[in-house]
């Protein structure tokens, strides 16, 4: 699949979702209560909450966590404060990084961001600088394992899936943002066990890089992966298999 990151799926790979299990409910946490700001409690008229709660239980997160992160953004000076940011700069050998941020305090992020960037061989960059390298997409992830990868994309396609790629452990399904519920309940309705369901934004093009320049973009996009602030994190590098193997070794 032409312009696919295997960004996303390497942390899926490394697990990083249990091995951080307190902040990723933080930040979905942050997510629900700003959706929740924004229109409203009532995930059947607000699309966006409605997204955020599933990814929240597609992350095994406690119930009572979700209902709290609601609570707080129908009043709670927290969420009020919480304002969405884009930052854009460049990884080492020249890719294209993009991160979403949710913060109470726009300088403090811009710092700590800034001051990853620097420290791993990258840079911070203007506002437009490489947004216009990804596009918005509903990504579906299901284990390879368990389904007939073949059936499945036959199937997606025909349902109006943008694309589908398959690797050794997980069937990724491409959407137009609008479509991904739509999409999504189909396939649930054929048996398909969802891993994850979200709004990314996927790279229109990629970059292949040297393994030196390769293993220190994977290291700047955990760093960055780790602020508390940092939401989403997207990148237009290509990641060979050898050079994966050899930073998670």
């Amino acid at each position: 699949m032409s312009g696919h990151s295997r960004w996303t799926q390497i942390k899926r790979q490394k697990g990083l979702a249990d091995a951080r299990r307190g902040q990723v409910f933080t930040k979905l946490a942050k997510e629900i209560s700003i959706a929740v700001r924004q229109g409203g409690d009532d995930p059947q008229s607000n699309s966006r909450l409605r997204l955020a709660v599933q990814r929240a239980r597609d992350s095994n997160m406690p119930l009572e966590n979700i209902e709290r992160a609601i609570k707080r953004g129908t009043g709670s000076s927290d969420a009020a404060a919480l304002t969405e940011v884009t930052l854009e700069g460049y990884g080492p050998g020249g890719s294209a990084i993009l991160l979403q941020a949710l913060t109470d305090n726009r300088n403090r992020t811009l710092s700590e961001v800034r001051n990853v960037f620097s420290r791993h061989n990258g840079s911070l960059g203007e506002s437009g600088c490489v947004s216009w390298i990804f596009e918005p997409k509903g990504v579906m992830a299901i284990e390879a394992d368990k389904v007939d990868a073949e059936e499945l994309a036959l199937f997606a396609i025909d349902a109006g899936a943008d694309d589908v790629k398959v690797d050794e452990a997980a069937v990724e399904v491409h959407t137009q943002p609008q479509d991904l519920e739509a999409i999504r309940k189909m396939l649930e309705e054929k048996g398909v066990t969802i891993s994850s369901a979200e709004l990314l934004q996927v790279p229109k093009t990629l970059i292949s890089l040297d393994e030196k320049s390769a293993l220190q973009s994977l290291k700047l996009l955990d760093r960055l992966e780790e602020l508390d602030d940092v939401q989403h994190v997207f990148t237009n590098a290509d990641f060979p298999n050898e050079v994966v193997d050899k930073y998670q070794g």
